[in-house]
């Protein structure tokens, strides 16, 4: 399997995970996105990275995880490493926000590898290796298949762990707004929170509000607010991101749908129908009283996951 002359572009979205009560399952697509384009040149490493983190990720390397992302990504395929590449990284999705940067840089990375190695790059068969890199599936699932997704880890054929992930589409009525918080939180920070055990009351209740949230997100959006009901991980978090927990308690106490996006400290608010002028002033009053600067930004959901174009003019 020889690798391609001619650079690929692949398009990524951003993704919020958990959902409130689907902690580590429940994902949404976001339409926010991020794009790479990769070539195989004759030699070195030439990364350019605008936009989001662009300053963090200056001198990355071998370190920047798209570049990580594609090595293991050869490897898997058993194809030799290319002897240089070049990246050229366009960065929307804010990084360390809770909204999918570092699933959106895996899947860019082992898309791109498997596309210049003309390997499929279906979701189905690119989710295993990435849910692998990324540690969980349930941001890499809508990452991969767009739209809302339920993902787990089963069995796979040799009886070794494997990822898997159904898609779902989403209610058009569905809207959604971002409250993207001014700093950011590491994931590793917020699990660390998480407690080894739970009361059982509260692992039924949320049980049951995750199979209330499918339910509300595909097909009864007016339940969206006890749907989004959480007992399982937002309150503990709380301490690493105070502010996300006043939003989402003053948001929910107006009657707004809302819950910490992923690990947070951004935070996600649903609504219906269109979004007129008035309630976005109403939802910027809100934030406000939290006293910190939120930049909110309404969004879609995303219906559909990452795509990769094949021969693009080069990165270079």
């Amino acid at each position: 399997m020889g690798l391609a002359e001619q650079a690929v572009r692949v398009r990524v979205p951003a993704t919020s995970a958990n959902l409130g009560p689907g902690f580590d399952a429940l994902g949404l697509a976001l339409g926010l996105h991020d794009e790479v384009v990769a070539a195989v040149t004759a030699s070195g490493l030439d990364i350019g990275v605008s936009g989001e983190g662009a300053e963090d990720l200056l001198g990355a390397g071998e370190k920047h995880l798209i570049v990580r992302a594609m090595r293991v990504a050869f490897d898997d395929l058993n194809v030799a490493q290319p002897p240089g590449l070049v990246l050229r990284c366009a960065n929307r999705i804010p990084h360390g926000r809770g909204l999918g940067s570092s699933a959106a840089a895996i899947v860019a990375g082992v898309v791109a590898a498997r596309a210049l190695a003309g390997a499929s790059t279906r979701p189905q068969d690119v989710l295993p290796l990435a849910s692998v890199l990324e540690g969980h599936p349930d941001n890499v699932a809508p990452c991969l298949f767009g739209g809302l997704t339920i993902a787990w880890v089963a069995a796979g054929p040799a009886g070794l762990p494997e990822a898997r992930a159904v898609r779902l589409d989403p209610h058009p009525g569905v809207r959604l707004v971002a409250f993207i918080a001014p700093a950011p939180v590491s994931t590793k920070v917020a699990r660390g929170l998480l407690p080894a055990a739970v009361p059982h009351a509260d692992a039924a209740r949320n049980a049951g509000r995750a199979a209330l949230l499918v339910a509300a997100l595909t097909a009864r959006p007016d339940v969206l607010l006890d749907g989004t009901e959480d007992k399982l991980h937002q309150d503990y978090r709380a301490p690493a991101m105070p502010h996300s927990h006043d939003l989402v308690t003053r948001l929910r106490a107006a009657c707004v749908p809302a819950v910490v996006s992923g690990a947070g400290p951004s935070v996600l608010a649903f609504l219906t129908g269109d979004l007129a002028e008035d309630d976005l002033k109403r939802l910027d009053s809100i934030a406000a009283e939290t006293g910190i600067d939120w930049h909110i930004s309404p969004l879609v959901v995303e219906r559909q996951g990452a795509s990769v174009t094949s021969g693009v003019s080069s990165a270079r």
